[in-house]
């Protein structure tokens, strides 16, 4: 794994900001090759085609997270090893997959964070079906674009503002 980013801990965040900082359900294992990440949502609703998925792999990242809205489908992956270079080279900070990714040893590899429900070998279809920066529920939390996330050893959590930069500001 490559060093994490100097981010918050989500206990911490937790911890510090209550009912301000919603916690994903549990369930998501780490794939990519950076343990903890954090930034602005961009969220893709999908159902078994990743097209809009590598779409906006392709763009620049700034440092966002997105979010895979893939209904927890562990019938195909909808993100593998090349989408992970890809979000690695165009400055992704991280990757959350509700469903599942595949070339794990790959993506391991990939200067990303990268979350999942686990891994498939099959590939999706790629059909261009879905939506892009909507609203979305993942694991329990809704999730709209802009939102914060921040993913580590401990969970996922989200928060409406970016509580790294509020904690800045009081200090």
């Amino acid at each position: 794994m490559k060093p994490a980013p100097e981010l918050k801990p989500t206990a911490d965040l937790c911890d510090d900001h209550g009912d301000a900082v919603q916690v994903l359900d549990g369930g998501f294992g780490s794939y990519g090759g950076v343990d903890a990440f954090g930034g602005p949502v961009s969220t893709i609703a999908v159902f078994e085609d990743n097209t809009l998925v590598r779409d906006a792999l392709a763009e620049p990242g700034e440092g966002r997270v997105l979010v895979v809205a893939g209904g927890g489908s562990t019938r195909c992956a909808l993100v593998g090893g090349n989408l992970g270079v890809l979000a690695a080279e165009n400055g992704w900070a991280g990757i959350v997959v509700d469903g599942c990714v595949r070339d794990a040893a790959e993506l391991r590899d990939a200067a990303v964070g990268i979350r999942a429900r686990g891994t498939c070998p099959r590939k999706s279809v790629k059909r261009g079906a879905g939506d892009r920066d909507v609203p979305v529920t993942v694991a329990g939390v809704d999730l709209t674009p802009g939102v914060w996330l921040w993913a580590d050893e401990d969970g996922i959590v989200v928060a409406a503002a970016d509580l790294e930069q509020i904690n800045l500001e009081r200090a």
